[in-house]
């Protein structure tokens, strides 16, 4: 008799969106998860005091130019209209993100029309740096150095622990400069935020006959050979028992606290002066503006070098790594009817959006190699 048990790591998007479609399939899926709730880091859950949605690990905010995932994330929850803007508050004013003109002409006492400010940033660039080869290089030579120091300097060197002298010019691969007022930070097609919080659509997704969902459960690799195939979305080094080290992370801590009336007036400011030990506060009934709230629950975020017993957030990636990378990469490529996916199953930084597309893309290719007989790869991505 076929074999049609799988085991997926990990309740979050990659876990739940490749679980339904291989429900669908008629597959027996397990989803299991070592934490207590669903829904990974996207997970939200009402304040008990205030009544506000809260993000419990930070904020997400849903950005896309992919319709497919649009409609599939429709399917499974109301998506409210919501424009995410952000605030920086440097040198004792507040500035809008991303820089646009109205940050320049602020920034520089200015009136300057579009095409004046484009002028104008030309000559503050370093035009000595023909090839920028770190993030200090590609913004001294795009903004100059006083836009550099104001918004890009200190909350760099909050956010990843390093000198913006030591990150890779790919960091900031795109000019972040407009030369209009638009100040929305996103420029997607696609943009809003889940009405009732993010949990409720993993659930969503997960509410299948043919799935089930065991929380509090560590994954056991002695059970591999229970299933057809496992999808990992778990920490690919502790797949592997950090043999080979363990792989870099950020983590981050929150402050939680909370104010009776309005904090901030916004959903998130920023604070890129090194002097402030946080990146930023995050306000979050801002996320939810079509409720109502006399309380606020605001988190302050400070990130530094995730330890053993921390949480990994986002991957550091720097060029001294990719060897050890590779070297899981290798040792996965070896492993039969193992998958590895999401973002610290590839140990990638990715966004919802994309997250919901290799999902969906990684399911497909499984039923595709399951009717043509052929082997599941460890990675349906690129993984340089």
């Amino acid at each position: 008799m076929e074999n049609r048990k799988i085991l997926i790591v990990g309740a979050g998007f990659s876990g739940a969106v490749i679980g339904r479609l291989l429900a669908e399939d008629g597959f027996d899926v397990h989803i299991i998860d070592e934490r207590s709730h669903t829904a990974g880091n996207c997970y939200s859950e009402r304040d008990k005091e205030t009544g506000v949605m809260v993000h419990t690990y930070g904020p997400h905010i849903f950005h896309t130019d992919n319709e497919e995932v649009w409609n599939f994330l429709n399917q499974h929850a109301e998506m409210m209209p919501y424009v995410n803007r952000v605030k920086t508050t440097v040198n004792g004013q507040v500035f809008s993100l991303p820089i646009n003109l109205h940050t320049i002409n602020q920034f520089f006492h200015k009136t300057f029309s579009p095409d004046e400010a484009k002028e104008f940033i030309k000559t503050k660039g370093d035009n000595s740096i023909a090839e920028p080869r770190s993030f200090e290089e590609q913004a001294l030579k795009f903004v100059g150095k006083e836009l550099y120091e104001a918004f890009f300097k200190g909350y760099t060197l909050k956010q990843w622990g390093l000198h913006p002298s030591e990150l890779p010019a790919s960091i900031l691969k795109r000019l972040p400069v407009r030369f209009n007022y638009d100040d929305n930070y996103f420029s997607h097609k696609f943009q809003g935020m889940p009405k009732d919080g993010y949990t409720v659509i993993i659930d969503s997704i997960m509410d299948h006959k043919n799935i089930k969902v065991s929380l509090n459960t560590k994954f056991d690799k002695t059970d591999h050979g229970k299933y057809r195939h496992i999808f990992y979305s778990g920490p690919l080094d502790a797949y592997f028992d950090y043999q080979h080290g363990r792989l870099a992370y950020r983590t981050l801590d929150f402050e939680k606290f909370t104010y009776q009336g309005d904090y901030q007036g916004t959903a998130v400011m920023n604070y890129g002066e090194e002097s402030v030990p946080y990146t930023r506060i995050t306000e979050h009934k801002y996320f939810a503006p079509w409720e109502s709230h006399e309380g606020s629950v605001m988190y302050k975020e400070f990130s530094r070098l995730c330890t053993e017993k921390d949480l990994p957030y986002y991957p550091i990636r720097l060029v001294g790594e990719m060897t050890q990378l590779e070297q899981y990469v290798e040792l996965a490529e070896q492993e039969s009817n193992v998958t590895f996916v999401g973002r610290l199953g590839t140990y990638r930084y990715l966004d919802m959006d994309v997250t919901i597309a290799e999902a969906l893309k990684t399911a497909r290719v499984f039923l595709e190699n399951t009717r043509d007989d052929k082997k599941m790869p460890a990675f349906t991505v690129t993984m340089k």
